[in-house]
């Protein structure tokens, strides 16, 4: 019998909690929102009917906390729950506590996310149902020695894997056997901070394999649907940065092949709900990797190319319904490629950052879709996972949905903190990646200190600079009540021109520049750039004419950083001020946080010698664990943070004297 649902309240945050959202609006089902302090005025809690305050920051003390979420829901007369991924969507204790309070849970039995959810539990599970899959050993109990021989049992590299979870946590390659030890312990904090399960095991590790998953769903009536394939191979940290449908590497013999061993998995737990099965591909063969018990963060690419809404599909599964035909029966049309726009820098080994996303704005395009936890003010905190959002492009190929992506990812106004947005444009045109020719070890290949690199040149960049200083004095023309009554460009003192300078990244860009009637006398560095004109300024664009050759940009200035949206791609400058501020003095061997964050290790003790590299200070942010290193070899001097303390980014925590 079916059960109408009527209210569901999102245990989660961002972009997924406006994705569910959106599709209960279109049900007709009223909706809830919970939210930390750090989220209080975030998108997603706008997005909701009704929202209730959990208090805290860290996830611990909000969107984990079960008593806090279970009550929300009973405040709010919630009769449904939905928990997004991540956080407690594959936590069968949590699912079984909301199934005891009298709420539909939307999603797998209890039963079956606790069996699929341990790693180790699914593996034997799956072998049983004659999947294939690679070698492993459990390593609860076993003391450094036991490990020592686990590794060699299975051979390097290896994979230390946490039992509990995904999406990169608690996974570390190892290469040499002096290496386990240390990345077991590591694996093993991570998996206990956002899991709350320090259990890990070893796999055999494949240096090259793609990364596969099938798109499950079944009903309590005994039926399962296999929605085709999705590919995920680029990642980074063990976590996808891009993900496709269907994957250019399976031919159709394959792809039955897959489909038939997910569904065997599935009929092993009973499974209904949405879900995905994963395996790992290598010169024709497949063994399964693990199970996810819920949505996936990629799940847009094949609604896509199915034309289906998984999370009605949710919805109307918790209700009782069965599968319908567009399931049972699917149909594959077109490509569709995510990727996932992070918060971090590619240059700087993916270290996430934070800040206030200035300006976040896309172009309407067929075929573009973009969901996002964030608006333009919206602030990155340093208390969840950093990603800005998903855009996912369709069209009837792949190149034209790779060509679309990457288009509308160069001309987005991204205003704010770093992130991976030109390295996945360039992902997106790579021949490697055109080509269908990637695998998990596409970044290795490909170092992301050349591919992240800003798109446009360093010519264009200089263009940029001249755009934005002539912006400034259009801008200040507009606003002074004097200057629009006297020629363009007056001055008391015409031969000399205006002076700014700028810095991009590392680099300092100095330039003069003076109005001659229509024209603009520029120099960049010391040197003349002949043949510029001011074409239009219209608000807070600007069109240069470069030797006849029209060039349009947007000009968008917060403080002393000035955003500037370019024919090639964005550039970030900073004014700098006419008379340098006096520094402060710094002892040498200053070792800074890159961001805020919590010390949860400190390896070293004041007058230890350390050498270059060292590993000094483990940082958690972002729920992910940051080694400081020693930036060179010497004596540790100071200490100034503790384990346990919450630290700002910039603050120091070690003097290493040289």
């Amino acid at each position: 019998m079916s059960r109408a649902i009527r209210k569901v309240l999102v245990a989660n945050r961002g972009e997924i909690a406006r994705r569910i959202f959106r599709t209960c609006r279109a049900m007709g089902i009223a909706t809830v929102a919970v939210f930390s302090d750090a989220d209080r005025h975030s998108p997603f809690v706008a997005d909701a009917d009704e929202g209730f305050a959990l208090g805290g920051n860290t996830p611990a003390e909000s969107y984990l906390d079960m008593q806090k979420l279970l009550e929300a829901a009973r405040v709010t007369g919630a009769d449904a729950l939905h928990p997004g991924y991540g956080f407690l969507a594959e936590n069968g204790n949590f699912a079984a506590q909301v199934v005891e309070a009298g709420l539909t849970w939307i999603g797998p039995t209890p039963q079956a996310i606790t069996t699929m959810g341990s790693k180790l539990e699914s593996k034997r599970l799956v072998e049983a149902a004659g999947v294939p899959t690679l070698p492993s050993v459990d390593l609860t109990g076993l003391d450094e020695a036991g490990i020592a021989n686990a590794g060699e049992k299975i051979g390097f590299p290896l994979l230390v894997k946490a039992s509990a979870g995904g999406g990169g946590k608690g996974m570390r390659i190892v290469r040499r056997p002096s290496d386990l030890a240390e990345a077991v312990i590591s694996a093993s904090r991570e998996a206990t901070s956002a899991f709350g399960d320090s259990t890990v095991f070893i796999e055999r590790y494949l240096d090259r394999p793609r990364h596969i998953e099938i798109q499950v769903v079944g009903d309590r009536h005994g039926q399962i649907s296999t929605l085709f394939e999705r590919e995920c191979s680029i990642q980074r940290r063990h976590q996808k940065i891009v993900e496709e449908a269907p994957s250019p590497a399976l031919d159709e013999p394959t792809r039955s092949r897959m489909c038939e061993a997910a569904i065997a998995v599935c009929k092993a737990v009973d499974y209904e709900g949405a879900g995905t099965v994963e395996f790992l591909f290598d010169r024709g063969e497949f063994y399964f990797l693990e199970m996810n018990t819920r949505l996936q963060v990629e799940h847009p690419v094949t609604e896509e190319i199915c034309g289906v809404d998984l999370v009605r599909w949710q919805i109307l599964i918790a209700a009782g319904e069965r599968l319908g035909d567009e399931l049972m029966e699917p149909v594959r049309i077109g490509h569709a490629i995510e990727v996932r726009l992070y918060a971090e820098d590619p240059v700087r080994d993916f270290m996430p950052v934070t800040g206030t996303m200035d300006r976040f704005e896309f172009s309407e395009v067929l075929g573009l879709r973009v969901e996002s936890g964030v608006e333009s003010g919206s602030v990155i905190s340093p208390f969840y996972d950093p990603m800005i959002a998903k855009v996912i492009a369709w069209a009837e190929t792949r190149d034209e949905a790779a060509s679309l992506l990457a288009r509308s990812l160069q001309t987005a106004r991204i205003h704010g903190p770093a992130n991976n947005r030109d390295l996945l444009v360039r992902i997106l045109r790579h021949p490697e990646f055109l080509d269908g020719e990637t695998d998990t070890d596409f970044l290795e290949r490909n170092p992301p200190a050349e591919l992240g690199v800003p798109l446009p040149t360093r010519e264009e960049c200089e263009l940029g600079a001249v755009a934005a200083a002539l912006a400034a004095a259009a801008t200040r023309r507009h606003e002074a009540a004097l200057l629009p009554a006297l020629p363009s460009g007056w001055r008391n003192n015409p031969s000399q021109l205006q002076a700014v300078a700028f810095s991009q990244g590392d680099r300092e860009i100095s330039m003069g520049y003076r109005y001659d009637g229509g024209s603009v006398t520029v120099e960049v560095d010391g040197q003349p750039v002949p043949g510029i004109e001011v074409h239009h300024v219209k608000g807070d664009r600007l069109g240069l004419l470069v030797n006849g050759h029209l060039r349009s940009f947007t000009v968008h200035r917060v403080g002393e950083v000035v955003h500037v949206d370019g024919p090639t791609g964005y550039i970030q400058l900073r004014e700098l001020p006419r008379f340098a501020a006096t520094s402060i003095d710094e002892e040498a061997g200053s070792l800074h946080a890159p961001m805020p964050g919590k010390v949860i290790k400190v390896l070293v003790a004041e007058g230890e010698t350390v050498a270059e590299g060292q590993a000094l200070v483990v940082l958690e942010a972002m729920k992910m664990e940051h080694s400081l290193r020693a930036p060179h070899g010497g004596i540790v001097k100071d200490i100034r943070a503790g384990e346990g303390e919450q630290v700002a980014a910039g603050q120091i925590l070690v003097v290493v004297e040289p």
